[in-house]
Order: C-alpha cells, then structure tokens, then sequence
C-alpha cells in the first residue's frame, strides 16, 4: 500500500513534497515552493499523516530516498533531499532552472 501509494505521486514533470502538517520544516518548504509560478496541478504536497500508513510510507521513503525524514522533496521523478536541501537548492540559484527543465513553471 505504501509504496503504490508513494510511487503513484511521484511523476515526471511534477514537484512532490511529502509532508507531515506540524513539521515546522514542511511549513518553510512549502512556503517557499508556494511563492513560485507552478502550472497548475504540477505542484502536490502529500499529507503522510492522513493516510494511516504514516510510518509504511516513511519506511519506503527510507528505501527511496536514504531518509525517512519529512519534508521529502521530488523533482520529478528524483528526490533532491528535505527543506535545506530545497533552500540550499534555491539559493545557488539551481531550482527555477531544474522546475523550468522538467515544465513545471508557467
């Protein structure tokens, strides 16, 4: 279940964050992402609490990514690590120039 369900969310050409709602470094992660001209629909946050397989899926993320820690930021099909990873990501001035490749800005 939690790896269809996670692997379901994931695609090409679309930013995925899989979240948990009081994770104060979910909250900056999606602040920052909010604040960008995404498509629409190119753009998810995927509550993991609301699904009751909350610690399956972080397992799988596990197995996915190296880290069951939320936020997990996917760009695309490739997970690029939690929120310093994205601020990090933001500041080099490397993440509009990766959403711009996959399509995912208007």
């Amino acid at each position: 279940m939690a790896q269809a369900f996670v692997d379901s969310k994931i695609q090409p050409g679309k930013v995925v964050v899989f979240i948990k709602p009081t994770c104060p470094y979910c909250r900056k992660t999606q602040e920052l992402l909010s604040q960008l001209p995404f498509k629409q629909g190119l753009l998810e946050f995927v509550d993991i609490t609301a699904t009751g397989d909350t610690s399956e899926i972080q397992d799988y993320l596990q197995q996915l990514t190296g880290a069951r820690t939320v936020p997990r930021v996917f760009i695309g099909q490739e997970c690029i690590g939690g929120c310093t990873d994205l601020v990090n990501m933001h500041e080099r001035g490397e993440l509009l120039t990766r959403l711009k490749q996959i399509g995912a800005l208007q």
